[in-house]
């Protein structure tokens, strides 16, 4: 559906020297997908996003959506390229003159559609987005919820197949954010419209992204599915990220005292180590850890547990310190969790 390759981005800067805001990078985003790409302020996503309607054509690389390279086209096949890929913003960017009606009429008229089509498909999208009440107010009146609604709907009005979501949400509460990720997954879902999303906010690829890449300096560190990333995050930014929604690391004075206690343990002949198990689904339910202790006799200790959703999947995490008389009965415990689709990874001390 869209294929960047090796897409980079070079500016020139004032004193002559050149900057690259993207290096070399390459995605594939499926047709219907919810695609995320985050990263920090500067990492390069934004530029990187309006290089996909050739907003900015890239220094270096190939952009194709839909089976068209955007690199080949003339200006006018350009534009008309472009409304097929429609683009909310962060700041909404409505016409303060116009009312919503008039606001999400706007890109139909400069198209010179006809008008009671422009009406047909104005109150269709009026009502798609919950704005029926408010079609004569201004945005002035508006929350920025609302605002944000209007931009939804502007962006929609040319049936485009991609739509392009730059911060849609950061500007917003925690609820009214809920609400738009919400109305996001249902255009994705009823119209089948292909979503990219750039954010720098871990909590909004939680809800509503399949598979996301992760951005530092320009380049792609990470990528994958969601629950791929929030499960093993490999690189330092991913999950410094992370650290606001999935807690992975404990203060140092939990790991000093669990490095006394595994000492302890190997004093009395015991065997001793920290894991980190992680559980998905239906497995978040199950009583995994009470049938291990009584199968393989081991004690562990919960140090640190959240249960979270990704899209509707239950994902668990738990830090737990296993104890066992043997090293013997500790391996076949691990082989145990493994067989129930536990992931454990052992945590070095």
């Amino acid at each position: 559906m869209i294929d960047l390759s090796h897409i980079s981005q070079r500016f020139s800067l004032p004193d002559g020297k050149t900057m690259d805001a993207v290096k070399d990078v390459s995605i594939h985003i499926d047709k219907g997908e919810i695609f995320g790409i985050i990263g920090r302020s500067g990492a390069g996503k934004s530029t990187l996003v309006r290089t996909i309607n050739f907003l900015t054509a890239p220094t270096e690389g190939r952009v194709v959506v839909d089976g068209q390279c955007l690199n080949e086209l003339s200006a006018s096949e350009l534009r008309q390229t472009r409304t097929k890929i429609g683009m909310i913003f962060q700041q909404f960017n409505l016409l303060s003159s116009r009312t919503v009606y008039d606001n999400i009429a706007l890109p139909l008229e400069l198209h010179h559609v006809d008008r009671k089509l422009i009406e047909k498909k104005v109150n269709h999208l009026i009502e798609l987005v919950g704005l029926t009440e408010h079609k004569n107010k201004y945005p002035r009146q508006l929350s920025g919820g609302q605002k944000q609604r209007v931009g939804i709907a502007r962006a929609l009005a040319n049936d485009p197949i991609v739509l392009l979501s730059d911060e849609a949400t950061s500007a917003l509460d925690p609820e009214t954010t809920r609400s738009t990720l919400e109305l996001l997954q249902r255009i994705n879902r009823d119209l089948g419209v292909t979503i990219v999303l750039i954010t720098h906010e871990m909590e909004v690829v939680k809800q509503i992204c399949d598979r996301v890449v992760v951005m530092d300096r320009g380049q792609i560190v990470e990528s994958g599915t969601v629950l791929e990333v929030f499960r093993h995050p490999k690189h330092p930014t991913t999950r410094a990220m992370l650290a606001d929604v999935v807690v992975h690391d404990m203060p140092e004075r939990i790991y000093r005292s669990v490095r006394e206690r595994i000492s302890q343990a190997a004093q009395r002949g015991h065997y001793a180590r920290l894991l980190h198990l992680t559980f998905v689904g239906s497995e978040v339910t199950q009583p995994v850890l009470s049938a291990m202790t009584r199968q393989f006799g081991i004690d562990f200790n919960i140090l640190q547990g959240q249960v979270e959703e990704l899209k509707g999947t239950s994902f668990g995490m738990l830090t737990i310190l296993a104890e066992s008389s043997d090293e013997a009965s500790y391996q076949a415990a691990l082989e145990f969790l493994a067989k129930n689709k536990v992931d454990y990874e052992e945590v070095m001390l």
